[in-house]
């Protein structure tokens, strides 16, 4: 699941209260009103970004640490992760630069090794898939997630601990195509061969956990079509691809205008986020560092994410209300 830099966030912005529907079930998150973001420009350089002092805490672990800076990927929900870690790791005191927007995962693994960022957040599935290579599957979220911590050690790194909640990509069609073809499965694809347009991002060509994984596990050979991660839904509706690719905690399934095709071989993963960290940086900052991380990922459920997604990406709030309201609500903004 990465492709260019936009510019940092302001600290300091007003809030507002949100419409019902971004309400979170458990209190998980009540999202914020509209703020500039820089999560909706689009750039392929990493060396344009526009850069804004954020002023840290006067207080807490983090004062007087050395600075740290986050990146992440390139579609809403890696906006609001890097918000969410920024903002709590702020809060405690520590000096946070957010380099947002950066690329694909195979992009940004090579800014964490350059010592370009220090810590972004990852799917395990994907980082053993599109950045070590890996072709086959591990046998469980735990499996995946242990796989990975064994690769980023190899260039002085780590993971902290993964969340609860995974996402991973999906294919995702309308009712009426799904009834007309009688199409459930990812398998269900394979008779329809090159008749069938499967849309998605460019790098979604040339990884296994894509059209590689597609003809090895499933015989699936489609026609692919490239789409910008944000026009993914778009694109269906609007009739120009069938099939798009997706990923499964994202807002606009909330809906049931679209059908997910059930993935029965895992090709697609266990895909559970953990944050990519260099070593260094970790024990230089100390251990409430790791702890704050930590305590922010535990909370992040499939409805706690995919309500935040919803506010983002359907209601258009912005990534940092959004993981400000859900901070402040969990007690840690």
């Amino acid at each position: 699941m990465i492709s260019r830099l936009s510019s940092y966030r302001a600290h300091s912005m007003r809030f507002g209260a949100l419409a019902a529907a971004c309400a979170v079930s458990l209190a998980l998150a009540a999202c914020g009103s509209s703020s500039n973001s820089s999560s909706s420009s689009s750039s392929t350089s990493t060396t344009t970004a526009t850069i804004a002092v954020i002023k840290p805490a006067t207080s807490g672990p983090g004062v007087g640490k050395p600075a740290v800076t986050i990146g992440d990927k390139n579609f809403s929900e890696e906006y609001i992760l890097g918000q969410l870690y920024t903002q709590a790791l702020e809060a405690k005191g520590y000096n946070i630069n957010l380099h947002e927007n950066i690329g694909s995962s195979e992009i940004i693994f090579k800014a964490i090794k350059a010592g370009t960022i220090d810590m972004y957040p990852e799917y395990t599935g994907t980082l053993l898939a599109a950045v070590a290579g890996q072709t086959k599957e591990p046998a469980s979220a735990a499996a995946a997630y242990t796989e990975a911590k064994a690769y980023v050690q190899k260039y002085g790194l780590t993971l902290l601990n993964y969340t609860p909640f995974y996402d991973s990509d999906a294919l995702a069609t309308l009712p009426s195509y799904a009834s007309a073809h009688n199409v459930t499965s990812i398998a269900d694809l394979k008779p329809l061969g090159k008749t069938v347009t499967i849309g998605g991002p460019p790098e979604f060509a040339t990884r296994f956990q894509g059209l590689l994984g597609l003809k090895q596990i499933y015989g699936v050979v489609p026609t692919f079509k490239p789409i910008a991660i944000e026009l993914s839904y778009k694109a269906l509706e609007s009739g120009q691809v069938p099939v798009q690719v997706v990923f499964s905690t994202d807002g606009q399934l909330l809906s049931n205008k679209f059908k997910v095709l059930t993935d029965p071989k895992h090709v697609f993963g266990f895909q559970n986020v953990a944050p990519v960290v260099n070593q260094k940086v970790l024990a230089a900052e100390g251990p409430a560092f790791a702890e704050t991380l930590n305590k922010v990922s535990a909370l992040l459920t499939i409805p706690a994410i995919q309500q935040m997604n919803a506010a983002v990406s359907i209601d258009k709030q912005s990534p940092a209300s959004v993981a400000h309201s859900f901070l402040t609500s969990n007690g840690l903004g």
